[in-house]
């Protein structure tokens, strides 16, 4: 069963009110979506935005009723998306930049490390760029940079050198193939941590075949211009780059149009980790219009 991460921060924060209309840019399995459209009965609307066409298809339609506008698309074309679809009065929009449950458990698009899959990844089939071709083609130099820039990867170097040395002898296709790739290439001592050891060149290659950095630093000021004053932006993240570019674009504009409403990040509760330990991660970040 997929659960919403930080679903009561959400709706504190977001404060959705009867008859008021909210976008969730990542619609995933429509958890957010849900409740927020609950909480604006009996006329407020919801628009939901969903990149990946597969998930696209198993929104909830019939629970959105005449209520919810659903859209296979981008967040990074919201404006555009606002625009078509004529979504006016925004009062919050939510973006939850997490990978769902269903693209790590049912996809198979080589999101986990946990699982023999193809090394994919992507959100969207038009997006010509995989995983595979990241590994099988691209320079040593290029992977070691993204390796260390998107997973602050400490065996970036090294592990780049050893993909390119087990790829002249065989070609790296699924994902259990690259988890022993990483495994080779890293300290003993550093294979049984906190953390699985090939955690952050998974999330490098997934940041980097969705361009997931540079969407979010393009859409944040689409957000905040849609919005009407005293709308509400909301954004949880799921690691430190991320949190950084929403913490910074925060403060660039708190002194101009952007009132802060978290002076920290709030995280999950104990609880909320007991029952959904992937939540643990989680950052929501808040912000009014002013």
């Amino acid at each position: 069963m997929h659960i919403p991460v930080l679903q009561k921060e959400v709706l504190q924060y977001l404060n959705p009110k009867p008859n008021e209309n909210f976008i969730d840019a990542t619609c995933g399995e429509a958890g957010h979506t849900l409740a927020i459209l609950e909480k604006t009965s009996p006329n407020g609307k919801i628009l939901g935005i969903e990149l990946d066409p597969e998930l696209y298809q198993k929104l909830p339609r019939f629970h959105l009723g005449k209520r919810g506008i659903l859209v296979n698309d981008s967040y990074s074309n919201l404006k555009e998306i606002v625009e078509r679809e004529n979504f006016k009065k925004v009062s919050g929009i939510l973006f939850d930049l997490g990978l769902s449950s269903w693209h790590l458990e049912e996809s198979k698009r080589g999101f986990s490390f946990l699982r023999n899959e193809p090394l994919d990844m992507r959100y969207n089939f038009q997006n010509s760029l995989t995983a595979e071709k990241i590994i099988n083609q691209w320079p040593e130099e290029k992977i070691g940079k993204i390796l260390k820039e998107y997973g602050e990867e400490k065996f970036a170097r090294r592990i780049a050198k050893e993909i390119i040395k087990a790829r002249k002898v065989k070609p790296i296709k699924s994902t259990l193939q690259l988890v022993e790739v990483i495994r080779r290439a890293i300290s003993p001592k550093y294979r049984f941590g906190r953390i699985h050891f090939a955690t952050r060149t998974f999330q490098a290659l997934r940041i980097a075949v969705n361009d997931e950095l540079e969407n979010l630093k393009k859409v944040l000021p689409q957000a905040l211009e849609i919005l009407e004053s005293g709308g509400r932006l909301v954004v949880i993240s799921f690691h430190s780059l991320e949190d950084r570019i929403v913490k910074n674009f925060y403060r660039s504009r708190a002194s101009i149009d952007l009132k802060i409403l978290t002076k920290k990040p709030v995280g999950a509760s104990s609880e909320e980790i007991k029952i959904n330990p992937r939540s643990r991660s989680a950052k929501l970040r808040a912000a009014i219009k002013l």
